[in-house]
């Protein structure tokens, strides 16, 4: 089914900009719809949440590259449809980039067309504008974001700007053999960009019990264990990412970059 078109003012999104400022409970801050969605600055409702943004990962590279943090949030958690950054090596996000450049890199689902748009701005962004970008989300402690819950059933969603969102009233739908994951607090996320409101993935019962087996130990030969490259804990072996904790959608789609001849930025293999 064809995706709607990501607006930056879709009704989603709170429509068109009246002017009126917006305000979020423990911010001193208050913004318009424009400033929110500001490619090149987009508003920041914490600052002290964090250390001091990179110049790419504030502002960007005008007029060729957005900045980082209007994606992935400058907490560097961002959305499904996007990574979670925060806390991965940073040679890992390097390499990433280097792939994104050269082609190595995609999405499962060729329907992203932010995919199109990170490996542009790999190409145009300097040396040292992703090395900054690296060292500055690296440098985070990942946190719990995504909440998952076993179900059946889900509330109603609807698809807007690549992600579920949960529909008006309490109607609810079958899960199936699926994972659907959606803001907690749909206008949070999707009209103020609430960088401190998290989400939920709804798997289907079981999902968690049967990915620990296959995790741990490969599941009878199927696949390599998972824990053998990303820590029993699954938070990471330098180079190679954390994976406990991030958005199991993500996961899936990115699973076609998955490789055990990883070698950082630096051409050195760990």
């Amino acid at each position: 089914m064809p995706r709607p078109p990501d607006s930056p003012d879709s009704d989603a999104r709170g429509g068109k900009d009246d002017g009126t400022l917006r305000h979020l409970p423990g911010s001193e801050f208050s913004f318009t719809l424009t400033q929110l969605r500001n490619v090149y600055g987009p508003a920041d409702w914490y600052p002290n949440d964090h250390p001091t943004m990179p110049q790419i990962v504030a502002h960007g590279h005008k007029p060729d590259v957005n900045a980082c943090s209007f994606c992935h949030y400058p907490n560097g958690k961002g959305r499904p449809v996007n990574t979670n950054l925060a806390g991965l090596p940073d040679d890992y996000i390097l390499h990433a980039l280097i792939d994104f450049k050269n082609g190595a890199r995609g999405s499962a689902d060729t329907r992203k067309a932010n995919t199109n748009q990170m490996i542009m701005f790999a190409t145009m962004m300097t040396e040292d504008e992703k090395k900054d970008a690296a060292k500055y989300f690296s440098s985070m402690k990942w946190t719990p974001w995504i909440r998952v819950v076993e179900t059946d059933t889900i509330p109603k969603m609807n698809i807007a700007n690549g992600i579920y969102l949960r529909a008006a009233g309490n109607e609810t739908q079958p899960l199936g053999n699926r994972i659907t994951e959606t803001p907690v607090d749909v206008e949070a996320t999707e009209v103020l960009r609430d960088d401190r409101s998290g989400f939920v993935a709804y798997v289907p019962p079981g999902s968690v019990k049967r990915g620990e087996k296959l995790v741990m130990t490969g599941d009878g030969g199927k696949t390599i264990p998972c824990a053998n490259c990303h820590g029993a804990d699954l938070k990471g072996m330098d180079p190679l990412p954390g994976l406990a904790g991030r958005s199991p959608s993500y996961l899936v789609r990115n699973s076609m970059t998955c490789s055990t001849d990883f070698a950082p930025a630096n051409g050195q293999p760990k």
